[in-house]
């Protein structure tokens, strides 16, 4: 059983949440969501809202908060092989009730569908709210390149 080590980013000024399933390997190890260099989550976000490329986890928390962005997992606690996300087993849900009641969340997103997947099944019967279902940034999401992500992820500006 592996714990979600990363703490949520958020503050009272966040207007929309992203959700992933459960960090990476990479993620886990540099303490901050998205850290494998293939995951185009920062390339996607940045050109959404016109910006460079976040580089340090300070410039990434800056980011999000300076664009009204949360971002947590849908995963508290789970069995999971690597970063597999077909592995993922024994599923413990973040409450998510802690950015909920802090922040004025208008649209909650999740990023691909075992993120997907795992809200419908334990996040939205308890926050009573749905989630828009945006493509994988995950390297295994081959299939979609940068600019098709971006043109799908440019929702989240509004």
């Amino acid at each position: 059983m592996i714990v979600h080590p990363i703490p949520p980013v958020y503050d009272g000024a966040s207007r929309i949440l992203i959700l992933g399933s459960f960090p990476s390997v990479r993620s886990r190890e540099a303490c901050f969501f998205y850290g494998h260099p293939q995951n185009r989550f920062w390339k996607v976000t940045a050109a959404v809202f016109g910006e460079p490329v976040p580089q340090t986890v300070e410039e990434k928390r800056a980011f999000l908060l300076r664009n009204h962005i949360a971002v947590w997992d849908v995963i508290a606690s789970c069995d999971i092989t690597g970063s597999s996300d077909a592995s993922i087993r024994n599923v413990t849900a973040n409450d998510l009730d802690r950015i909920l009641r802090a922040a004025d969340i208008r649209t909650v997103y999740v990023n691909g569908k075992t993120a997907y997947k795992y809200y419908q099944k334990y996040a939205e019967p308890a926050t009573g709210r749905p989630a828009v279902c945006l493509p994988s940034t995950s390297p295994a999401n081959a299939a979609w390149s940068v600019e098709r992500l971006t043109e799908a992820w440019k929702c989240i500006r509004e």
